[in-house]
């Protein structure tokens, strides 16, 4: 039986392919021709939120504390894009900018995405329980084990992220302003290989916000997570909409569940 605190020693069920790269474990599936690659989160430990003296810091990103997460968990390496939602699903395209399949899927609500979850599931079958990330899960595989602003270091550039350039963060440099969701792995992959996890879409979570809490030197929040049937969920990672500070790893939003918007997508993590 599979150890979940553990790397796999054998790929899942739902997988038709899987391997290691430089980034670590991947595995991927296919539906209807289109392939979803998937990394292995490795449980951990990370400082979850933003310290005081991080610019553009809100205060629901505080106080920044310690947490471990148990249990690793498959997650996909792109937001699902609207091929993979066709693929799944079937019937209309719900996205604004449809000229590109591999374009995240966006104009979905959180009760779109765990509908699309559920027919992934039984899809997929032998167990596969595909669901959103929590708030936790997600930025602990944002930050890839880093602890600056960004996976990338304390600023980024529109060549890393899809942002608006109008709005750089910290006093970087004004660039281009995509006005527009950009085709997923096109950007930089994080030390993970996880695409765009900073920009290009907000991605929903399972959870809401729960409010942080200072814990005493050395302790540690357990697999934290916020209310799963509260009205609202958070959003991570930021989007082409907005300036470079919402694409922070700590950065947390709120939307309604029945919300849909061309800047709001989804991720999702598949456990056996």
């Amino acid at each position: 039986m599979l150890n979940p605190r553990y790397p796999p020693a054998f790929p899942p069920l739902w997988a038709s392919a899987w391997g290691d790269d430089r980034y670590g474990l991947w595995a991927e599936f296919e539906l209807g021709g289109v392939i979803q690659r998937l990394r292995w989160i490795q449980p951990g430990e990370f400082l979850m939120g933003s310290p005081k003296d991080e610019p553009e810091r809100d205060a629901d990103e505080g106080p920044q504390h310690r947490v471990r997460l148990s249990v690793g968990f498959w997650l996909a390496d792109t937001a699902c894009t609207q091929a993979l939602w066709l693929a799944v699903l079937g019937g209309e395209n719900p996205s604004a900018f449809k000229d590109d399949l591999t374009c995240p899927v966006e104009q979905v609500s959180a009760y779109d995405a765990e509908a699309f979850l559920a027919k992934l599931s039984a899809t997929l079958g032998d167990g596969a329980q595909a669901s959103l990330p929590t708030e936790a899960q997600w930025e602990y595989a944002c930050r890839a084990g880093t602890t600056t602003p960004f996976s990338f270091g304390a600023n980024i550039t529109p060549e890393q992220v899809n942002y608006d350039g109008n709005y750089p963060y910290a006093g970087g440099v004004k660039g281009p302003d995509r006005e527009r969701s950009v085709p997923v792995k096109g950007l930089p992959a994080n030390p993970w290989g996880l695409y765009e996890m900073h920009g290009n879409v907000w991605e929903w979570c399972a959870d809401d916000d729960r409010p942080y809490r200072a814990l005493a030197l050395g302790q540690a929040e357990l697999d934290p997570q916020g209310a799963l049937d509260a009205a609202v969920r958070a959003l991570r990672g930021g989007a082409w909409f907005r300036g470079a500070g919402r694409a922070r790893c700590a950065c947390r939003v709120l939307l309604a569940r029945d919300d849909r918007y061309r800047n709001v997508g989804f991720r999702f993590s598949l456990r056996s």
